[in-house]
């Protein structure tokens, strides 16, 4: 029987809290002490990753409390009855089942009289065989010319998560013979956004994915109908550049305007969505469906592992509880997302949405207060470019933030260039290491503009190489902490009531139904 209960309520929270301050991390990564945590605190991960968790502030105790704490909150159960089909989006009265885009995690989940995980394979081999048929120009342009670029148009999670899983693979797949079509993303309703990305292709060679579950999203539609005015201006036929990815109950799912229409559903949140239709159709015409098969095949194999409920050998579960030790017992009011891989460029902005949009509550999943704080600022920028900019705080800042890097030993590319004896990939790496035990240990310093007082946790997810099969399990694997997390803090983390307002406000301000401070906003933006 599961039961839902606020973190502060729990017999181990307590106990975790008792440690607080347990472990000097100057102290514990110093010398061969550092060396033996190294060896011993590390985790593997599907997609041959690594999680090193050595520079965070645990040892055996905090660990066996963490795990006492796993048991109690019933985190491996909530998973189970999360992938199995039970209602987790308790705001929305929803199920929740990305998990299922990318293979069978437990029982056949059945809703709306349909098996979901046989509807998410069949919309994955609908476009599978549309982006084959567009390979191979038996789906072209008007001249019979193939298309040569894919623009997604969509924003929030239509638009993050296959940025960045885009970005992340495409010199891979360039360096693999794997690059079919260049992707591009128009996301913002500011003209400058789909203006550039129109200037920059040859429009009549162009296939347009148009994202909106509902249909109805204001600032897709708008950018809609911007692409349509270009392709209408270049003398095309919009309809004939056109697919959409949508549910089956929008006004876009059996339009005209559209060459062919994917779907999806209310049981996959945006944020959630990369390995659905919503990604899948653009990274299939961009790279082929079998690199998209890989990537969802790394996604599944780290959703295996979450279902383990020793936490030394559920990487994503560690990496949440550790996270809430660190936030709600440490008071750390953040996490900084580090990608030592170029590739990974947007990857802290898709996780700035997944966990911010998904754990940034107040309130518990019965709508009542909560006491105590719930998902950290989440922000990054890849290395080396970071160590440049906002480095400088998070080393003598007063504010501690926990550090996630992610690391890999091979570049993409297949080339590098030797300077000063050591390749640029043994420098990214190098400053890799070097950053972690900076962070750990500091440095003193008689001068107190350069000393350093160190104890800043970190950890590392490492590999040899970013591949689709990495990838997808570095996507799954954050997914599942977050999802880990809000249970920890009793909330719902597959809701997102906070983006509303906003939206709502704005209506108005069109509308010209506007009246003291919102109204001289808008007369001072010229509305």
């Amino acid at each position: 029987m599961i039961s839902w209960k606020n973190l502060d309520t729990l017999s181990a929270y307590s106990k975790l809290e008792a440690l607080r301050g347990r472990v000097n991390l100057v102290e514990a990564m110093a010398g061969e002490n550092g060396a033996e945590r190294v060896a011993k605190y590390s985790a593997p991960m599907a997609g041959g990753l690594q999680f090193n968790y050595a520079a965070r502030p645990v040892d055996e105790e905090v660990l066996d409390a963490l795990g006492a704490l796993a048991g109690e909150a019933q985190l491996t159960d909530k998973f189970a009855a999360l992938y199995n089909g039970t209602v987790i989006n308790t705001g929305e009265k929803r199920l929740v089942l990305h998990q299922l885009t990318r293979g069978q995690l437990g029982d056949d989940v059945v809703a709306d009289g349909v098996n979901k995980r046989d509807f998410y394979v069949s919309q994955q081999m609908k476009a599978a065989a549309f982006a084959r048929k567009v390979h191979a120009g038996e789906i072209a342009n008007a001249k019979g010319e193939k298309f040569t670029t894919v623009v997604q148009i969509g924003i929030g999670g239509s638009d993050l998560g296959p940025r960045a899983m885009y970005l992340a693979l495409e010199q891979w797949a360039r360096q693999n013979g794997a690059f079919k079509m260049e992707a591009k993303f128009i996301s913002n309703v500011d003209p400058d956004d789909a203006a550039a990305v129109l200037k920059s292709i040859d429009v009549s060679r162009a296939l347009f994915v148009l994202v909106s579950k509902s249909g109805t999203t204001l600032e897709t539609l708008t950018n809609e109908s911007f692409v349509k005015d270009a392709l209408k201006g270049a003398g095309l036929d919009p309809s004939k550049h056109m697919v959409a990815v949508t549910s089956e109950t929008s006004p876009l799912a059996k339009s005209s305007d559209y060459l062919a229409a994917f779907f999806m559903d209310d049981y996959i949140g945006g944020r959630y969505s990369s390995t659905s239709c919503v990604g899948g159709v653009v990274l299939s015409l961009a790279f082929g469906p079998e690199v998209f098969e890989r990537f969802l095949n790394g996604a599944h194999a780290a959703d295996e592992t979450a279902k383990n409920p020793d936490i030394r050998n559920n990487p994503a579960m560690l990496d949440a509880l550790i996270g809430v030790y660190e936030r709600n017992v440490l008071g750390y009011p953040a996490t900084a997302v580090l990608p030592y891989s170029q590739a990974l460029s947007r990857f802290p902005a898709h996780l700035q949405q997944l966990d911010m949009e998904s754990n940034g509550k107040s309130v518990n999943r019965f709508g009542e207060s909560i006491g105590y704080v719930t998902g950290p600022v989440i922000f990054g920028e890849p290395g080396t470019n970071g160590q440049h900019s906002f480095y400088q705080l998070l080393h003598q800042g007063t504010d501690i933030v926990p550090l996630q890097f992610v690391g890999f030993r091979k570049n993409q590319a297949g080339m590098d260039v030797v300077i000063q004896g050591s390749t640029s990939q043994q420098k990214l790496c190098a400053n890799v290491a070097a950053q972690i035990m900076a962070f750990a240990c500091g440095k003193k310093d008689d001068n107190p503009n350069k000393a350093f007082a160190g104890g800043r946790p970190s950890s590392i997810i490492v590999g040899e190489q970013l591949t689709p099969e990495a990838l997808g399990a570095l996507l799954a694997h954050f997914e599942n902490k977050v999802m880990f997390q809000g249970f920890c803090w009793n909330v719902n983390s597959f809701d997102q009531e906070g983006v509303q307002l906003g939206k709502v406000l704005a209506k108005r301000v069109l509308a010209h139904d506007t009246d003291g401070a919102l109204k001289a906003y808008s007369d001072l933006l010229g509305i």
